[in-house]
């Protein structure tokens, strides 16, 4: 995906329909949950379908804290030699309990990374979502 820096600026930031392709052309991303105050991170892979991410998950520390809370954090990024992106998504993640909903999130194909039990399909509704793209170079001169 190519992307146009308006004035040199290194940064650039996304607009929603560039950030989604991004999310949709990646399948790993980082999953941050907060329990009592204490914040979790996990390493996940997901699928994106309807502009909602979904994720499989075994019983454990994951899947308990979202239950506790459902107020999610996520974060996909991508880092090549010249370049790199950012994207952040604020969401509510809720565990699929109904067939349909399953069947559904079944047909975007996501498989887990290990071979492991992976049972449970949450869904993230996002509330916002963020994006940046940047631009590698060396550190300018500072003007004085």
């Amino acid at each position: 995906m190519m992307f146009t820096h308006a004035d040199g600026n290194p940064i650039l930031n996304l607009d929603d329909d560039q950030s989604w392709r991004l999310l949709e052309g990646t399948k790993h991303g980082r999953l941050v949950v907060t329990v009592a105050g204490e914040p979790d991170i996990f390493p996940v892979n997901y699928a994106v379908g309807g502009r909602k991410l979904y994720l499989r998950t075994a019983p454990g520390n994951k899947l308990a804290e979202l239950t506790i809370n459902s107020k999610v954090l996520f974060e996909a990024d991508g880092i090549m030699a010249d370049e790199a992106w950012s994207v952040v998504l604020r969401g509510t993640a809720r565990i699929l309990d109904n067939s349909a909903d399953i069947a559904a999130a079944e047909s975007l194909g996501l498989k887990s990374w290990v071979p492991t039990l992976k049972d449970f399909y949450v869904e993230i509704e996002p509330v916002s979502l963020s994006g940046r793209h940047f631009q590698f170079g060396e550190q300018p001169e500072r003007d004085f």
